[in-house]
């Protein structure tokens, strides 16, 4: 992913949780190993907190955030195009999340008006994916035994960042922006190690789990504070990642993932 592009940061997300693998995060001498019966969803989690949150240093190389700037860009002009060509998927979902008028929510393309942040989300993802033109990884690292799995995905889970600025109201240009890098960065190692594809399940869900992680991070959503969460949106945001514990938890077993 980007950091094993452009070798930004000093640790990254280097192995991932199918099959008895331990989660590793940082380099063989820093690293930080999940085993494989933990809980790795909480430790994804705390994974997307730390790194957007600073614990890991600010070392990114100036290229990463240059193409991050230019990945988040390309992902927007797809979007509106979609929207400007009144293609189908994404003019139903806009107007639908429209609908759904939330004062303290996030924006769909082309409104000020604010709405729901799930509907949001869900909107723009969809204009952003429609032409299948935004930007590619592929997840193929030879040099850790394990990461060549070979599965790609694409950056259409950057609306999720935006949605939670909005949201909470607390989150700056710089932090968007390394909170979307974190988002390729736990996909592309997911993308490394778990073939979706060959299991006939969609590459997007890597960037499913990704996005909830991060979002929740944007929310502090952490581990450790969860026994403070009494608002709706924070019940909210705990199933969401009891969730991802569950698809997590099933990656050793795909069929499960069916049902």
């Amino acid at each position: 992913m980007l950091s094993r592009m452009h070798n930004p940061a000093r640790r990254f997300l280097s192995a991932a949780v199918p099959r008895g693998y331990g989660l590793k995060i940082g380099r063989a001498s820093t690293s930080v190993v999940l085993p494989a019966d933990s809980n790795q969803a909480q430790g994804i989690a705390q994974y997307a907190k730390d790194f957007i949150g600073g614990k890991f240093g600010d070392n990114i190389d100036p290229i990463v955030w240059e193409r991050i700037e230019q990945f988040h860009t390309d992902s927007v002009l797809c979007g509106v195009s979609a929207l400007a060509l009144k293609t189908n998927a994404p003019t139903v979902l806009r107007n639908e999340a429209l609908s759904y008028s939330d004062g303290n929510g996030a924006t769909v393309f082309g409104s000020s008006v604010k709405c729901a942040p799930e509907k949001a989300i869900c909107a723009n993802a969809s204009a952003v994916r429609e032409w299948d033109s935004n930007g590619t990884v592929f997840g193929y690292n030879p040099n850790i035994p394990g990461h060549t799995a070979g599965e790609f995905g694409h950056n259409d889970f950057y609306p999720v960042v935006i949605a939670a600025a909005q949201v909470t109201g607390n989150v700056d240009g710089k932090t968007a922006l390394k909170a979307m890098i974190a988002i390729d960065e736990i996909r592309g190692r997911l993308a490394e190690v778990f073939s979706l594809k060959s299991y006939k399940i969609d590459h997007v869900v890597h960037g499913a789990i990704a996005s909830a992680a991060v979002y929740g991070a944007l929310f502090e959503s952490a581990p450790s504070l969860q026994s403070l969460f009494v608002t709706p949106r924070a019940v909210q945001a705990m199933r969401f990642m009891n969730g991802l514990n569950l698809f997590v938890g099933l990656l050793s077993d795909p069929p499960a993932l069916k049902t």
